[in-house]
């Protein structure tokens, strides 16, 4: 874990990213493309202008179309596991959590109740494939990038603690560092942390060497073309 705690200047700077951006860096900063650590599916953002949440994973498995057939105390005691799970780990720290009924998927786990919960345990959002409600009363600062909405709570319970889970076509493990939007999520690998602040300037600086030219602007194909050579040499 050591390996990949990140300063406060970079956690800042990676707020202050979206997620594709996060994305094309982490490219950068391997020097190849094929990074394939991002999520496949469309996400739903419950604040789409809260930016984006990025911190520690904090993992579990949740089902909820159907009540547990395990006893009522040994459930209440998973869940108590539960949030102590979450409560412990390094911080930032982003609770991701699987629904194990995936495409069936009815009970919304994250809703008012548990978004205020979690961020008072020191979560600063959540990244599941499940269900999220109460919108409109989610607390400022707890963002949840979720797979639906739905009304109902169903017979939410949770399967496992602190296990790799997969959502939207991404695995992730507890600890990973994560970072997610209104677009998705990545995880960010060790190996590009120290160039990661390195590769997003590089990566912002080329993409002005076309946007300054093109944005609001008439070109001809010729003119497109010396810009398009000239954003070619600056992101290689």
């Amino acid at each position: 874990m050591d390996d990949m705690m990140i300063s406060a200047e970079l956690l800042h700077l990676l707020r202050a990213a979206d997620t594709p951006t996060v994305c094309n860096a982490v490219e950068v900063a391997q020097g190849r493309r094929g990074f394939a650590g991002f999520t496949r599916k469309q996400v739903i953002s419950s604040d789409p202008a809260g930016g984006a949440i990025v911190g520690y994973a904090r993992t579990a498995v949740i089902a909820a179309a159907a009540p547990s057939d395990e006893p009522a105390d040994r459930v209440r005691q998973r869940r108590m596991d539960y949030y102590r799970s979450m409560s412990d780990g390094p911080r930032p720290a982003v609770a991701v959590i699987e629904d194990a009924d995936g495409d069936a998927a009815v009970g919304a786990f994250w809703g008012e109740i548990n978004t205020n919960v979690h961020k008072s345990l020191g979560l600063c959002g959540a990244l599941t494939n499940g269900l999220m409600r109460d919108l409109g009363d989610l607390p400022p600062g707890f963002q949840v990038i979720a797979g639906s909405i739905g009304p109902s709570h169903g017979f939410a319970h949770v399967r496992q603690i602190g296990t790799p889970v997969t959502v939207f076509g991404l695995t992730v493990a507890q600890g990973d560092l994560i970072h997610a939007d209104r677009h998705g999520a990545v995880v960010i690998p060790p190996d590009c942390l120290a160039g990661l602040a390195q590769a997003i300037a590089r990566l912002r600086q080329a993409e002005d060497v076309i946007l300054s030219a093109t944005r609001d602007k008439t070109l001809s194909f010729d003119a497109f073309a010396d810009v398009w050579a000239a954003f070619e040499r600056a992101r290689t």
